[in-house]
């Protein structure tokens, strides 16, 4: 079986989409060695690729002119072209951009419906026009892989395509996400960030979505006594990833908000933390907090969990399947609510203890190697 897959997105592992194609590319190779999988990438946006996978980077007539024309381009007419030109079986495009008209049988992984329903993520009319376009080219694909149940029945319903044709297929922590013991590895993270012995952590997004406003507010009530006992120690928020560089309704600045909160003496902003930093980063948290109002899947609290840290985070979209009983959920703008799950999981030990044990039993459900065998399986069926 010869597999074409759109690497759009390939050494952009800073993304989910990025991280979601290399993973799954490399399980695929290690597992079905008597297949075939060819790399088709646009000149002008993929990154390098590895010399021993068959790939191929595709011209278009935009290319150094317009990069999302280009972009454009290739999705609708390049990556199809191609994989009618070199005889392959199946298509995968790993995101949500099928081609309108596919020239082999085609599989799309769509992760979420963010634009579709989130009005702030709608953008220009030139976005939502192609929004409009890869919602109505979805009918045409042969099958549609998403990452949760919950963005299954957002696709079946928003767009109305028959329920066995929508195949809900797990995505996985990378498994360099582990506990890290105390230790030099630790203490190095430490010194690097300037992060006290133990802390509250988010690592994310700022966008509207990621609801880091109502983290802030929530951690000002329990920095004002609401709800921790006196003899409690004082805690602490660390706040990870890279800053928005404009403060704007959309992306609002955490540090202002902080400011205006008067918790900057007992936040930490620590800016973009590089990926192998980051499971010292999680293991060193008393609990990971994720307040986002929608995720397709959610892989900072499963990285979080595989790492033995306790997750408190909203129960919205998918999160309450990636973190199921391992966690503490509550509502996403329950200010209170997170408050007050903040502060038990600060003073509880031993409730911090059953949390972690349960958070990397529930993490290892969850594996790259079973991705690909529901994908590869998927691909089967297809042809």
């Amino acid at each position: 079986m010869r597999i074409g897959i759109s690497a759009t997105f390939w050494g952009q592992e800073h993304t989910g989409t990025g991280q979601y194609l290399r993973e799954l590319v490399l399980q695929l190779r290690e597992l079905a060695t008597d297949d075939e999988f060819l790399l088709l990438s646009p000149t002008s946006l993929a990154g390098p690729l590895l010399p021993e996978l068959h790939s191929r980077r595709l011209a278009t007539p935009f290319d150094g002119l317009n990069i999302d024309l280009a972009k454009l381009w290739f999705e609708q007419v390049a990556f199809s072209r191609a994989c009618r030109q070199r005889g392959v079986d199946v298509a995968h495009v790993p995101y949500f951009a099928p081609p309108l008209r596919p020239t082999v049988p085609t599989v799309v992984t769509i992760h979420d419906l963010i634009p579709l329903l989130l009005p702030a993520y709608r953008g220009s009319a030139l976005v939502r026009l192609y929004t409009w376009l890869v919602a109505r080219a979805a009918h045409r694909a042969a099958l549609i892989l998403t990452d949760s149940h919950a963005s299954r029945r957002d696709i079946i319903c928003r767009l109305r395509v028959s329920p066995e044709r929508v195949r809900t297929i797990y995505l996985a922590a990378d498994r360099d996400y582990q506990f890290v013991p105390q230790g030099h590895e630790r203490q190095a993270i430490r010194q690097e960030y300037g992060l006290p012995p133990s802390y509250f952590l988010y690592l994310g997004g700022f966008d509207q979505r990621k609801n880091v406003t109502t983290l802030l507010h929530a951690f000002a009530r329990i920095i004002g006594g609401h709800g921790l006992q006196a003899t409690g120690s004082r805690p602490w928020l660390v706040v990870a990833g890279r800053l928005p560089e404009r403060d704007t309704p959309f992306t609002p600045d955490p540090r202002r908000v902080a400011e205006e909160l008067g918790i900057t003496r007992q936040a930490i902003f620590t800016g973009w933390v590089s990926r192998e930093d980051k499971p010292a980063l999680y293991s060193g948290a008393r609990a990971f907090l994720f307040p986002s109002r929608y995720e397709g899947f959610g892989l900072p609290p499963l990285e979080a969990m595989a790492c033995g840290t306790p997750v408190i985070c909203s129960d919205a979209g998918s999160l309450p399947e990636v973190v199921g009983t391992s966690g503490m959920l509550v509502p996403p703008d329950d200010v209170a609510g997170l408050a007050e799950a903040m502060s038990v999981l600060w003073e509880d030990e031993a409730l911090r203890q059953a949390l972690s044990e349960r958070a990397q039993g529930q993490a290892e459900r969850f594996s790259w190697a079973r991705t690909a065998q529901q994908t590869l399986a998927a691909y089967r069926e297809v042809i």
